[in-house]
């Protein structure tokens, strides 16, 4: 059985998409790929990797929470980046919100993100 997770606190589907912010299931919540908009704004809040990782963190913590759980339950991350050479910038953000039992990770660099975001991370935690 699944169950859709959704929240106001954090960013709604990227320009009506058809998918979930989270869904729960199996003892687990997989939490969508996020940028870092605030919940009713169009725009890319940041100018910088900093920036934008504490924004997309902020909308998993949000979008977590909302399904019982935190980033201290993560399990997996996928960090994409438009650019790898800003890896130190937001793995400097992403340290500070993970704890010392960090989850298991892949960063990627990739050609393109929605809206020319810099950064943008999906995740999965226990529930």
């Amino acid at each position: 059985m699944k169950e859709v997770i959704r929240t106001d606190t954090a960013p709604a589907p990227f320009q009506g998409a058809p998918y979930s912010q989270a869904i729960r299931a199996g003892g687990l919540v997989f939490v969508s790929g996020q940028l870092s908009l605030k919940p009713d704004h169009a725009e890319l809040l940041g100018d910088s990797i900093g920036e934008q990782t504490e924004q997309v963190l902020a909308n998993l913590r949000a979008i977590l929470e909302a399904a019982g759980t935190g980033l201290d339950r993560l399990v997996k991350t996928t960090v994409f980046l438009q650019n790898l050479d800003d890896f130190p910038g937001m793995n400097e953000v992403y340290k500070k919100h993970v704890g010392d039992q960090p989850p298991a990770r892949s960063t990627v660099e990739v050609a393109r993100l929605p809206s020319g975001a810099l950064v943008e991370i999906e995740a999965i935690a226990l529930a």
